[in-house]
C-alpha cells in the first residue's frame, strides 16, 4: 500500500472515531457533561424554542405528542434548567435563604421543616443556615445570600447586626419569624402574640393559686422573650402579687437546657421562696426540671413553658406549655414571599393556646 493510501486510511479512521465520540456525547451528555437545552431539543427532534415553551408551561402551540417527546428527553437526559439566566432575565431567583438562630432547638427545626415544604410547593428552593445567634455569622450568611441574589431572606430568630441594618429596606424581602426585626418592629412577621401568651400563662397560674413564681428567661435581646417576660411580670403586678427581682433570672448560658439548669441551681442556693417556675421556653423548663430531679432539697412545683415541644406528651407530662403552631408557619412565610399585592397585610399573627398538664 502506498503512503498516499495509508494516509487516507488514517484520516478515515480518525473521522470515524470523531463521529462516534460526537454521537456518544450527543446521546449521553449527562455521562460527561451537564445536559443543555440544545441536547434536549436534539433528542426530541424539535427546536430549542419549542423545548423552552414546554418547560415554561406555554406549549399551547405544540401537539401532545411533541410535548411528550420533550418531557421524555428531559427525563432521559436528567436535564435541569439553569435558574441563573432566568433569574437575571426576570430579576427573580428561586432561592430562599432561611437563617435559623439555633437548629439544635426542636422548635427551629420544626419551623424550618414546615417552611421547606411550603416553599417547595411554590417552586422555590430553601437554603438553611444556622447563625448560632451570632451577629458576625449572621452577617456572613447575609453577604453570601445577597451575592446569590436570593429571592427572600427568612430569619428564624434574628439578632441585631451591621449587615442586617444594611440590607433592611433594600430590594431583597426580609421576613422575621418568631422574633421581630430587632431594628424595625413593623417588619414582615410570622409568629404569635407573645405578650398575650405571657398574659395567658400568668392568668392560668394565678387561677391555680400561684402567687410567687420564679421567672426564668432567655436573653432579652429576643423580642419574643422580652414580650413574654414583660407580660408575666405585668400580670402578676396588676393582680397585686409583684414578682421580686430576685426571682427573675436569666443566667448567661448559651444553651437553653444549661440556662434552665443553672437558674434552678441559683434559686436553690439563694433560698428565695417560690411556688412555681415560669420558663420562657420548653428547653429552659427541661433544664430546670432536671436540676429539681437531681437535687434532694428541691420541692415539686408547677412548671410552665412556651413552645409545647411535640415530645412533651411523652417526656414532660409535668409541663404546662403554650402551644405555638410551628407546623403552620411555613405556609405563612411562603405567602409573604409570593404575595406582591400593594398594601397587603405583612403581619401573620397565628393563634396559640395553653396546654395544661399535671404537676411533676
Amino acid at each position: 500500500m502506498t503512503s498516499r493510501y495509508k494516509s487516507a486510511s488514517v484520516f478515515v479512521a480518525l473521522d470515524r472515531m470523531t463521529a462516534m465520540t460526537m454521537r456518544r456525547t450527543a446521546l449521553k451528555p449527562a455521562d460527561a457533561q451537564q445536559a443543555s437545552i440544545a441536547n434536549v431539543a436534539e433528542r426530541a427532534g424539535v427546536s430549542i424554542a419549542t423545548v423552552s415553551r414546554v418547560l415554561n408551561g406555554i406549549a399551547n402551540k405544540a401537539s401532545a405528542e411533541t410535548v411528550a417527546r420533550v418531557r421524555q428527553a428531559v427525563a432521559e437526559l436528567d436535564y435541569r434548567p439553569s435558574s441563573a439566566g432566568k433569574s437575571l432575565r426576570q430579576r427573580q431567583s428561586r432561592l430562599v435563604a432561611v437563617l435559623a438562630a439555633n437548629l439544635a432547638n426542636p422548635t427551629m427545626a420544626a419551623i424550618a421543616a414546615s417552611t421547606e415544604v411550603a416553599l417547595r410547593e411554590q417552586g422555590l428552593v430553601m437554603v438553611l443556615c444556622d447563625t448560632h445567634d451570632d451577629p458576625m455569622l449572621q452577617d456572613e450568611y447575609l453577604r453570601e445570600m445577597r451575592a446569590q441574589q436570593a429571592r427572600a431572606i427568612v430569619f428564624l430568630g434574628a439578632v441585631a447586626s451591621p449587615m442586617l441594618d444594611l440590607v433592611r429596606g433594600g430590594p431583597t424581602p426580609l421576613i422575621f419569624v418568631n422574633r421581630r426585626d430587632p431594628g424595625e418592629p413593623n417588619c414582615d412577621f410570622v409568629g404569635i402574640d407573645n405578650a398575650q401568651a405571657g398574659r395567658d400563662v400568668a392568668a392560668h397560674a394565678l387561677a391555680q393559686g400561684i402567687r410567687r413564681p420564679a421567672l426564668i428567661h432567655a436573653p432579652l435581646a429576643s423580642s419574643a422573650t422580652r414580650a413574654r417576660v414583660e407580660a408575666v411580670i405585668g400580670s402578676f403586678a396588676a393582680a397585686g402579687f409583684p414578682i421580686p427581682p430576685s426571682l427573675v433570672l436569666g443566667p448567661a448560658e448559651k444553651e437553653h437546657l444549661a440556662l434552665g439548669y443553672a437558674a434552678a441551681n441559683l434559686l436553690e442556693r439563694g433560698g428565695a421562696e417560690h411556688d412555681a417556675l415560669i420558663c420562657t421556653g420548653d428547653l429552659i423548663a427541661f433544664g430546670a426540671h432536671r436540676f429539681i430531679e437531681e437535687s434532694p432539697h428541691s420541692a415539686s412545683l408547677p412548671i410552665y413553658g412556651f413552645d409545647d415541644n411535640p415530645l412533651n406528651d411523652w417526656v414532660a407530662p409535668w409541663l404546662s406549655s403554650v402551644l405555638i403552631p410551628y407546623g403552620t408557619f411555613g405556609r405563612a412565610v411562603a405567602e409573604l414571599i409570593t404575595d406582591d399585592r400593594e398594601g397587603a397585610d405583612r403581619q401573620r399573627v397565628l393563634p396559640h393556646r395553653l396546654i395544661e398538664r399535671r404537676r411533676s
